[in-house]
């Protein structure tokens, strides 16, 4: 069973938005954080946005007062306004200190989402 399964990508015009959406399987019990990382070509990974589940949120200093996450217990949103063209790349969602119902504990990945914005 796939741990994360994201939504929501796709092709905008600057200044529109996107919202993308992730669900944790049934199999994850508890999650300490879940996040959105992104990916710019030939870039690292950053951090987006991420969200406790105390519902505290941090977000990078490129995306503050244009994007919005949250998040119910096993699923997490991301809400993006006025995209840039700069923005350009696969996001990724990320559910951090898990528990399962194995007893395991760890992060996982999402299989990433393109997001392309054009000019």
């Amino acid at each position: 069973q796939v741990p994360l399964v994201e939504s929501g990508g796709g092709l905008v015009q600057a200044g529109g938005s996107l919202r993308l959406s992730c669900a944790a399987s049934e199999t994850i019990l508890s999650i300490a954080a879940m996040g959105w990382y992104r990916q710019i070509s030939g870039n690292e990974l950053e951090l987006v946005a991420i969200i406790n589940s105390g519902g505290s949120t941090r977000y990078a200093d490129s995306v503050k007062g244009r994007f919005t996450i949250s998040r119910t217990e096993n699923t997490v949103a991301h809400q993006m306004n006025s995209l840039k063209p700069e923005a350009t790349a696969v996001h990724y969602c990320a559910a951090l200190l898990c528990g399962t119902k194995y007893g395991e504990v760890g992060h996982y990945w999402g299989q990433g989402t393109q997001v392309t914005v054009s000019p």
